[in-house]
């Protein structure tokens, strides 16, 4: 056993256990990182919207339940680099408000243990790591920074810029979307990223993109001190009899079993599955799942209220890369709701491949490959609030059965409102006026019977942390208020689920944790 014994194990690769190698690396401890899948095979079916999003290349063939006993097919994908290697790497701080308590049209959104002030530094680090692009001093509810990006905003192409001049001349504050790309404006020959449009939903094929395997796991894996073991999925977390301790993780690799240990373990598999390996664990210590002395594993379940909107125009899009532009005019509310809206974006620009996983209804007199030459393609997210009935169980074979119902739907409904009414009065085309815009579409981006939209994308809040074990599963560090060498870094911390895509928090947040880390283990 002694060769299998670590300093550190992390079982999971992507924004949160990636990003945690990345800053244990140089410590010289001994770190063994499990993923359950393996690299991203480079092919040329990286760029191919067929492959990804009608045939389902990369997403995994697990089956889970939802509350009904109906199968779910969850999008997620389990590689190295985890879910990052198909982001649209958005990485946006919460707002400041955020980590208060929040009053909303559905309810109340609870505060965190700690402040925004206490995780600025590990954002600031976050931004540098994953190479962020942007502009401060854009975003009408942008926190405060200690800095500015580390790189500058990626520009517009000129049907988005147009956009943005709409929505400037009609009183709203556009800005520039944070992005985590690789991209050299000014020497677009040698920039590894090259504004293709399959950048959102897919794998990079150039390694353009700053995902956690790029930018975290391949330079951690420089220090000899630090493992990856591939196609390793943890099955089970083993405790001492005490139950106070984890004394092993069980692996299953290539159908065989394994068993590996750690002075710390951290678990950072994704909410829902890092929840489904707790519930898997029970023993007679933890007789309803390791560290549920609280019953609040796996429940609080929340993935956000999102929406892909396609605006269909008389004119054409030939934007390649469409996710520049974001308006944050309404996540606090607007002067006739007094209520928290959210956050209206881009998606990368859609195809006719892409509609076809997920078809609209089509437009009168428009094909999808018509519809997708002449759609702008929002993406808008609000708030979804913890309620603790929502929730992921495993049944009797550990399998994921999850429980959603959606919450706090009328501030998406007025999201969608506001920005159907901004189009509307939009008059930049000088061909059509403000019969310009055909209407709205809402599409779904996944085939067949899914879970919520974003339950493989921005799941969160199944293992929040919080000062009372009573109401909390993780301390305010992200350790197991039961089990003292049990650390959690994915999204399953969070309290509440802001209205912001949660990578960059996640990422630093892991910093923040490794920080604590090395001063345990020193």
């Amino acid at each position: 056993m002694a060769e299998n014994h670590y300093d550190v194990i992390i079982i999971g690769s992507g924004a949160g256990g990636g990003t945690l190698a990345h800053r244990l690396a140089a410590s010289g401890k001994r770190i063994l990182i499990l993923e359950r899948g393996d690299y991203v095979t480079r092919e040329p079916e990286n760029w191919s919207t067929r492959a990804v999003n009608l045939e389902a290349r990369y997403a995994t063939k697990e089956v889970w339940r939802d509350g009904n006993g109906d199968e779910l097919h969850p999008h997620t994908n389990y590689f190295v680099g985890g879910n990052t290697k198909f982001y649209g790497a958005a990485l946006f701080r919460l707002r400041a408000e955020d980590f208060g308590e929040l009053r909303h049209h559905g309810g109340t959104s609870p505060a965190w243990p700690i402040s925004y002030d206490e995780l600025e530094p590990y954002y600031a680090q976050a931004e540098n790591l994953y190479r962020v692009h942007g502009n401060r001093g854009e975003d009408p509810t942008e926190p405060y920074a200690s800095g500015p990006f580390p790189h500058p905003a990626i520009s517009h192409e000129p049907r988005i810029q147009q956009l943005s001049d709409d929505l400037a001349a009609q009183g709203c504050r556009p800005f520039h979307v944070p992005l985590g790309i690789m991209r050299d404006e000014t020497n677009p020959r040698q920039s590894r990223c090259i504004r293709c449009a399959t950048c959102d939903g897919h794998p990079c094929l150039l390694n353009a993109k700053s995902d956690a395997q790029v930018c975290a796991v391949d330079p951690a894996l420089e220090f000899s001190n630090v493992t990856l073991l591939t196609r390793a999925m943890a099955r089970r977390l083993l405790t001492t009899s005490t139950g106070r301790e984890i004394s092993g993780v069980e692996v299953e690799r290539d159908g065989k079993l394994a068993a590996y240990s750690a002075d710390v373990v951290v678990v950072a598999c994704g909410a829902i599955n890092s929840a489904a390996l707790l519930l898997r664990s029970a023993n007679a210590a933890h007789p309803r799942g390791l560290a549920n002395g609280s019953d609040l594993v796996g429940r609080h379940y929340m993935g956000h209220v999102n929406s892909v909107l396609m605006a269909i125009s008389r004119c054409p899009n030939p934007t390649v890369f469409q996710k520049t532009l974001a308006l944050n005019d309404f996540y606090f509310g607007s002067p006739d709701w007094p209520f928290p809206m959210g956050h209206i974006s881009f998606v990368g620009k859609l195809d006719a491949d892409t509609l076809r996983a997920g078809a609209p209804a089509i437009a009168p007199g428009w094909t999808l490959e018509l519809m997708a030459r002449h759609s702008l393609d929002f993406w808008l997210t609000s708030e979804d609030l913890p309620d603790p009935e929502n929730r992921v169980k495993i049944d009797s074979q550990g399998q994921v059965v999850l429980f959603y119902t959606p919450n706090n739907e009328e501030a998406h409904r007025r999201l969608t409102a506001k920005l159907k009414a901004l189009l509307k009065a939009s008059t930049r085309c000088a061909a059509h006026g403000h019969d310009c815009h055909q209407g709205v579409f809402a599409r779904s981006l996944y085939a067949g019977q899914r879970i919520p939209l974003a339950g493989g994308a921005h799941q969160n809040g199944t293992l929040r942390f919080g000062d009372d074990p009573r109401s909390s599963v993780l301390d305010r560090n992200c350790r197991s208020h039961e089990v003292s060498n049990l650390y959690v870094v994915d999204a399953s911390f969070f309290p509440s689920s802001a209205a912001v895509n949660p990578a960059l928090t996640i990422m630093a947040n892991a910093l923040r944790v490794g920080e604590h880390l090395l001063q345990q283990l020193a």
